[in-house]
């Protein structure tokens, strides 16, 4: 019953010069088994791999064979497992030439009584079978150092070589560990990579419920072949599944940004903020910049900071009243500004953009919450949508990301409130440690930047920025003079990279990103803390 290693060209197709067809292999397998096992009702194949060799085929095509007659039932089979040992290339070296101590012992013989250096032991031997053969001939007493070399202390033909007859053994009985006295035994040969344990898995196999010598292959599906024809009467079918949960559907999954996004709009609407309408991405330099009472000469209404549009390049329109007081308020000032004291240009007031601030579509609902029918009320009022600034490309900047802002418009406002406010809304996202610091915009004063102490880097990070409205801006609108507005805002991307620990933003949004990503990228949920 030892395990038979038949020769290479048993293995497969016996005949070379006619192989075997891959898109016919598996039928040639099916036939052969079939037929084998149509001798009688008990007739057996004990093990699919000794069984192969006798007929010619490769065996991992029969043992394909098998698990597909499985599937229908033509067969009944029984998994089997045998372990041996192969000798690698090395190993049959020792088989050919003996072992790499004998090899050094007898090049030691030929040296006489004066032995070798181990530079010219290596130079006659090479440097693979000295290193080798030394340590073992001086480990068994073959041989001595004696200063610089190495001399034999006894012949080769006194010596067994009993590594080269153990392999010789081994190779002889099929690789069966039990024919040199166990693993044990060939532990130091597998320790010097002169054998290898292989296992390998085979089959019993006998008929099974619906054998048939010919296999009758079955149909997966009623065609219109089948349906014309008649065949479907008399045509197997394959047992149908109806309780298969089927594929699972692709798509439909969220980008970690939208599901951050999702979850600040939760928290800002049970804050009592109403959502703007940012649907707009194309503004005019109107709403964008002069309404904010942002002069004209402001840097940041540079070609190289802001996307302008060439085509339609100006907008059709701005309500011509508020025009005018935003003008006057830039070249005249008022409410006790002097204004920027420059020429209001209405060209460059009408030229259309791509956004680069939410903050156009606040001036514009602060416009309206000033002149709605009854009069003004309080309100609070958030967006998250996207921005575009004209920026160099990095790993933490874009040219188009997504702003949070928020803000609250009522009467005699403090920049107590809009602290506490801040506070509220980012205790609310796990963020508790805050500080703020005096910072410059053109549309606020007093202005601040907001800092938060980041967990994992341990230090501290500017996460927003904030201020409440300047009069210029409110004043040209229309609202009563003692209503104050105070405002916030943050980018979404950067909460977004520490929820998912995300180092580059190309990773995050952008053509670069991972598609595998989205679906992957857990549910976003801020932990609730009462405030």
């Amino acid at each position: 019953d030892r395990p038979v290693h038949p020769p290479p060209d048993r293995r497969r197709n016996p005949d070379p010069d006619h192989p075997i067809k891959p898109a016919t292999m598996t039928e040639a397998c099916e036939s052969a088994i079939l037929g084998h096992l149509s001798a009688s009702p008990d007739a057996t194949i004990s093990d699919t791999y000794p069984w192969s060799s006798s007929v010619g085929l490769d065996h991992d095509a029969v043992v394909g064979a098998v698990k597909s007659l499985l599937g229908d039932e033509y067969v009944s089979a029984e998994s089997l497992t045998v372990k041996f040992y192969s000798l690698t290339d090395e190993g049959r070296g020792v088989v050919e030439n003996g072992s790499q101590e004998v090899i050094v012992l007898k090049a030691l013989n030929e040296a006489g009584d004066d032995g070798l250096s181990v530079a010219d032991l290596q130079e006659k031997v090479g440097k693979a079978v000295a290193k080798i053969g030394m340590g073992n001939c001086m480990k068994g007493k073959w041989a001595k150092k004696a200063g610089a070399n190495l001399v034999a202390l006894k012949s080769a033909s006194d010596v067994t070589d009993e590594t080269a007859d153990l392999l010789k053994t081994l190779d002889g009985s099929g690789g069966d560990p039990a024919s040199i006295g166990g693993d044990k035994a060939a532990a130091p040969l597998k320790k010097r990579k002169l054998v290898t344990l292989v296992t390998r898995k085979s089959y019993s196999v006998v008929r099974g419920p619906s054998y048939s010598p010919v296999r009758t292959k079955k149909s997966s599906d009623l065609t219109k072949e089948m349906l014309d024809s008649g065949a479907w009467r008399t045509a197997p079918f394959k047992p149908y599944n109806f309780a298969a949960l089927g594929e699972p559907v692709g798509g439909g999954y969220l980008h970690p940004l939208l599901k951050v996004r999702a979850e600040f709009r939760r928290i800002l609407m049970e804050m009592g903020f109403a959502e703007m309408p940012t649907d707009k991405w194309v503004e005019s330099s109107f709403w964008n910049f002069d309404a904010l009472f942002q002069p004209q000469s402001h840097p940041a209404r540079d070609a190289h900071d802001t996307f302008f549009i060439k085509e339609p390049a100006l907008t059709k329109s701005v309500p011509e009243e508020y025009y005018e007081r935003v003008k006057s308020m830039h070249e005249r000032g008022g409410s006790g500004s002097i204004g920027y004291r420059y020429d209001f240009q209405r060209g460059e007031a009408m030229k259309n953009l791509l956004r680069t601030h939410t903050t156009a579509i606040s001036s514009q609902m602060l416009y309206k919450l000033a002149n709605r029918p009854g009069g003004f009320v309080p309100q609070r009022y958030f967006s998250i949508d996207r921005v575009f600034r004209n920026e160099t490309m990095d790993a933490t900047h874009l040219c188009e990301f997504h702003q949070v802002e928020g803000l609250v418009a009522d009467y005699d406002l403090s920049l107590g409130d809009l602290i506490g406010t801040i506070e509220t809304f980012f205790k609310k996202i796990g963020i508790e440690k805050l500080r703020f610091k005096p910072a410059f915009n053109p549309y606020t004063e007093p202005s601040m930047e907001i800092f938060g102490y980041h967990p994992d880097l341990k230090k501290w990070t500017e996460i927003g920025n904030s201020g409440m409205f300047r009069p210029e801006m409110l004043a040209p609108m229309g609202l009563p003079e003692n209503v104050r507005v105070i405002a916030w805002g943050l980018s979404l991307e950067r909460p977004t990279m520490i929820k998912y620990r995300i180092k580059n933003i190309r990773d995050l949004f952008g053509h670069k990103v991972e598609m595998a990503r989205t679906r992957t990228a857990p549910v976003c949920r801020f932990d609730s803390i009462e405030v």
